[in-house]
Formats: C-alpha cells, structure tokens, sequence
C-alpha cells in the first residue's frame, strides 16, 4: 500500500481543522487527484507528523481534520555543512542530498576560490523542504545567507576540514606528502562529535587558506580517499561518514 503523501507546514498541527494553501490544495487535488476521505500526512519541525483526512479540496483550497498523531518530534540534530556555492546544479544536488543525510544547517561559504557569491536562498530552502518530505524527515535545515569563511568558522566550535591536498606545491594537488589521515581513521580515534563539516570550492583551498586552516586547533582534517572528489559529493561521502560515526548511521 502507497504510504499518504507527506506536506511540510509551518503552520500548528493537532489543534483543530488544517487548511491547505493553493499550492498545496493544486498539488493534492489536481496533481495526486485526492479527494475528501483521503489521508495526508503532516508536519512543521515541532509537533512530530500528523495524519489529516482531507475533508473539501479544490484548486484553490482545502480542509483536513487531524485523525491521528503518527510520530512524536524526537529526530537528532544533524551537523552544519560548511560549503562554497557551486554552480546552480551541483548546489541543488547538494542541498538535497545533504537533508537526505540529516544535516542540520546549510551554511554557504565564499572562500577565495568560489566561483560563485550569489545564491537564492529561497530556491535552496524550497529544494531542502522537497528532500524532508520525500524522505521522512520531521525538521527542515536551516538554509543561511553567504558568509566569509572566517565569519563562518567564527560561529563553530570544532570542524572537521576536508583537506585533500598535500605539502609539495609543485605537485598536482600537492603531492603525497603532508596529506590528511583517511576519515575513518580520524573518526575511529576520537569520541568528539564534530558539529560541522567543512567542504572547498572546487578547485580547492589556496595555499594560504589551507596553512590558516591547519593551524586551526578546532579542525580535525581528514582524507576521503584516494580519489579527488566533486565538491558535491564530497559533501555526501562527508557527511554518510560523520552519521556513521557520530550520527544516526552508527
């Protein structure tokens, strides 16, 4: 049996009639064409998730009445995810996959190599709630505005520092030599929880931001293998191996 749609709201829940906005009502009605009798499932990141019977839709609106508390609000906070925007699609990837993983706050950084400053925001919060519905979440990251990398690391108490580059600045990537222990190492010898992840631009850390980031006492660098990674999947690799470590993966 196909479980009932899920819709995020910021709305209170268990208090009486829900009604859908326009957009909600078109999707619901015209989109999965229920109608009244049909189930929805519900929730805003507080109340747990709800079951509403759906009591008049139309294109434009509708009413639901709460027929069931399905799921107390009881999920874990995830870790930040300290990123440099990348172009639009890799971004999109990102922030969905990323609230598929649990993460907790979506925090855009502008290293000296982001190739990109701007981004909408409201289209990456749009995208985040889409991935919480899909995949049974009962919160919604938060989404941040761009900061400075400094501004960024100055709101953390420890980081892990995905640092994929060596010593040698005559080599490709820097070389071997002065490269960060694999994760799984890292991770496997601390008890620490980290609370924030931090993934480069895509063509890396400068020099100088890599030697600032080191000599960093709240950063933990790690490897994530022998392959040079996207910046996107690096953000995925990252963040499956904090929860499987720290998080709800463990």
């Amino acid at each position: 049996m196909r479980p009932a749609p899920r819709l995020y709201t910021e709305a209170g829940l268990g208090r009486g009639s829900f009604s859908f906005d326009q957009a909600q009502a078109r999707y619901l009605g015209s989109v999965l064409r229920l109608g009244a009798g049909d189930t929805v499932r519900l929730f805003n990141g507080r109340d747990g998730e709800w079951v509403y019977e759906i009591t008049e839709i139309t294109k434009r609106s509708g009413e639901a009445r709460p027929l069931e508390h399905r799921r107390e609000q009881v999920e874990a906070e995830g870790p930040t995810l300290l990123f440099a925007p990348l172009k639009r699609g890799p971004t999109e990837i990102l922030v969905q996959k990323a609230t598929e993983l649990g993460v907790g706050t979506l925090q855009p950084v502008i290293t000296a190599r982001t190739n990109r400053d701007k981004l909408r925001t409201d289209r990456m919060e749009t995208i985040a709630i889409e991935a919480a519905e899909q995949c049974e979440r009962l919160t919604i990251p938060r989404v941040e505005e761009p900061v400075a990398l400094d501004a960024a690391l100055s709101a953390v108490d420890g980081f892990v520092f995905c640092d994929e580059a060596g010593d040698n600045e005559s080599e490709p990537w820097g070389g071997d030599e002065g490269r960060a222990p694999l994760a799984a190492k890292v991770f496997g010898s601390t008890d620490a929880s980290p609370r924030a992840i931090l993934i480069g631009p895509e063509g890396g850390f400068t020099p100088e931001e890599r030697a600032r980031l080191r000599a960093d006492s709240r950063a933990l660098p790690i490897s994530l293998g022998p392959r040079i990674l996207r910046a996107e999947t690096a953000a995925i690799v990252a963040l499956t191996l904090w929860q499987l470590r720290f998080g709800d993966l463990a």
